[in-house]
């Protein structure tokens, strides 16, 4: 439980709150070929020193990235199998450490990876079921400890692990039907998202199995096809719900705690969302709501915002 604590001319106040309500706070983009438009949006990442936002896009076969309130940065990527080319990536994350930024270049069966701007530094990986070897990788992120990449190896239904730079270390395949997207917690566990099955199973940090929940409904922690997970500092596991149009969040054990969303082009509702990331301090969530063509974030309604003397605001919560 998280207490939140307001200051403000010397007059202070302690609220509690188990688990709040993620308000609407913003949203850019449209359908297009432009800068800041997209077509097929699917992962989405956070760059934590830099307050960055990346997303990749299916159609448009290339990276974007903005401002954490969404003014356009910059981009690379076209179609193609050259380096720094996509085809039809799904999966983006960012180093915690390096800031590197780390594509899952779906259709080319391959991880590609760039400075935060997009210089490309490397890849690995080709076609095949052999350790290294992809079929159709989704989504990827960075263990925040170890620097370890954990990409979901959709059509050989497994999780394969790196180091930074590709080197092979792991893999593993628990009863896993169709992976897509991964995401790590502070302690260290895996978390990852199975399309088919419609639940969501986490591991040890090398793949043993330490749980799941879920299944097919459109009742709380029930799934249709969930895609995008993150999970924030505060241990809370966000899912974007793609076919139900929505987002849930629970503890790390599985426990549902609340949902948001419903089906639409209003602010707050979705359209097939599919990634989703949080802010470093666990504040502010952002899913790409694919099928609108849009990324739309929220405001945990519960951290309280105090202002300084310097006329500065923070966030005081723990």
């Amino acid at each position: 439980m998280r207490r939140i604590i307001w200051c403000a001319a010397g007059l202070a106040f302690a609220a509690s709150a188990a688990f709040g309500n993620w308000v609407y706070e913003g949203k850019w983009g449209s359908r297009g070929t432009g800068n800041g438009q997209f077509i097929g949006l699917y992962g989405i990442a956070y760059h934590r020193t830099r307050n960055l936002v990346y997303t990749v896009e299916v159609s448009n076969d290339r990276v974007q990235y903005f401002t954490s309130t969404g003014s356009f940065l910059g981009k690379w990527g076209s179609r193609g199998s050259r380096n720094g080319q996509f085809g039809s990536p799904c999966g983006v994350a960012v180093a915690p450490s390096t800031g590197y930024v780390y594509v899952g270049d779906t259709n080319n069966h391959r991880i590609q990876y760039f400075t935060y701007n997009g210089s490309y530094l490397g890849k690995w990986g080709s076609y095949g079921g052999n350790p290294g070897q992809f079929r159709s990788p989704m989504g990827l992120t960075v263990a925040p400890t170890t620097g370890y990449v954990y990409v979901c190896d959709r059509d050989n239904d497994m999780i394969q692990y790196f180091t930074s730079t590709g080197s092979y270390l792991g893999r593993w395949w628990d009863s896993i039907d169709y992976p897509h997207f991964v995401d790590v917690a502070p302690n260290g566990n895996v978390y990852v998202t199975e399309q088919v099955n419609d639940r969501v199973s986490y591991y040890t940090r090398t793949g043993s199995l330490l749980g799941r929940w879920g299944s097919f409904g459109t009742g709380n922690g029930q799934f249709n096809s969930p895609y995008g997970i993150a999970v924030s500092k505060s241990s809370y596991v966000f899912v974007a719900d793609y076919l139900n149009h929505r987002v849930q969040y629970f503890t790390t054990a599985g426990s549902f705690l609340n949902k948001w969303g419903s089906r639409g082009s209003g602010n707050g509702q979705f359209n097939g969302p599919r990634g989703v990331a949080v802010s470093p301090d666990g504040v502010y969530v952002y899913v790409n709501d694919g099928s609108n063509n849009r990324i739309q974030y929220f405001r945990d309604e519960y951290a309280a915002v105090a202002p300084t003397s310097l006329g500065r605001v923070k966030v005081l919560f723990r």
